[in-house]
């Protein structure tokens, strides 16, 4: 038997994706959730105008949200808690209750009982440092995943220990970070790789955009699941694919024609004259590209 909680607060302050995995899981089952966010978005790593979007859904899911809200007490009364929140500059106190609360304030490396400073491996922030072959400064260890750089993805360590397999079999192993994928397990999911609009404008990149509603997509209207769009960011003068963005059913199994895409250096143009099949959800990868290359869609 599955017992659904009547309540649920998850608790926020990070891009972390778990609040909106599990808090939209138990929606759907009809248990009212309330996200306190320390924030003024979620995941703020998302691409703004796609979060935008994301939050409707979750929203219209019946989700609700606290922003510029933290957390100062927790207390388990009876068979709930009582949890007491300010605003996160500082504000008047109030109190609110819950069946469960859930906590996903982020993650980071675990580094306790490795044996590090006794085998006199050197760490930084929290993470062990490694060269571009991925080995600490004692010659003979290696080290890879969640304890090193970069995203921690069960699918980027993978390919760490890919890359550093081969590198200490001589041959020649390497991860290209700028295309790791990064899944939301949510319904509808999301998805992404490379830059977003804004990360391009921070770093005074000139790009162009395009973009593609599920709602116009022919099988995502046919099963009934068309809440999402595909975003892509393209360098202005090469159309070089930068970013792929995709929230949407199916969100991250599409993305890896974007990857791959990018992995080769593809431009908007090559996705958008790449024939893809009809009906499926993965033309709508192929509409954005058209937006993005061409300035407007075809079936839009």
């Amino acid at each position: 038997m599955l017992y659904v909680w009547k309540s649920l607060s998850p608790l926020t302050d990070t891009s972390y994706n778990l609040f909106a995995e599990m808090g939209s899981v138990y929606a759907r089952l009809g248990t009212q959730v309330t996200v306190v966010e320390f924030l003024d978005k979620i995941v703020p790593t998302m691409d703004s105008e796609v979060r935008r979007t994301f939050l409707r859904v979750l929203e219209k899911q019946g989700l609700k949200f606290k922003m510029t809200t933290k957390v100062t007490k927790g207390e388990v009364k009876g068979d709930g808690v009582v949890l007491t929140t300010e605003p996160s500059k500082g504000g008047d106190a109030t109190s609110m209750e819950a069946e469960t609360v859930l906590v996903s304030i982020g993650r980071r490396p675990y580094l306790t009982g490795l044996g590090l400073e006794e085998a006199g491996i050197k760490t930084e922030r929290g993470r062990v440092v490694i060269d571009d072959h991925f080995r600490t400064n004692v010659p003979s260890v290696y080290a890879i995943g969640d304890v090193v750089h970069g995203p921690m993805l069960a699918h980027k360590a993978e390919e760490d220990g890919v890359a550093t397999a081969e590198i200490i079999a001589g041959k020649k192993g390497h991860v290209n970070y700028a295309t790791v994928p990064s899944i939301c397990y949510t319904h509808p999911e999301v998805a992404s790789v490379g830059i977003t609009e804004d990360e391009a404008k921070a770093k005074g990149i000139k790009v162009k955009t395009g973009k593609f509603s599920f709602m116009a997509n022919s099988r995502a209207r046919a099963v009934d699941d068309a809440d999402g769009v595909v975003k892509m960011i393209a360098c202005a003068e090469t159309d070089k694919l930068l970013g792929a963005h995709i929230m949407g059913p199916s969100a991250g199994e599409m993305i890896h024609e974007c990857v791959l895409a990018m992995e080769y250096g593809a431009s908007t143009e090559d996705l958008a004259r790449t024939c893809h099949g009809h009906p499926t959800l993965s033309e709508a990868v192929k509409e954005a590209a058209l937006a993005t290359a061409f300035g407007k869609p075809i079936h839009m």
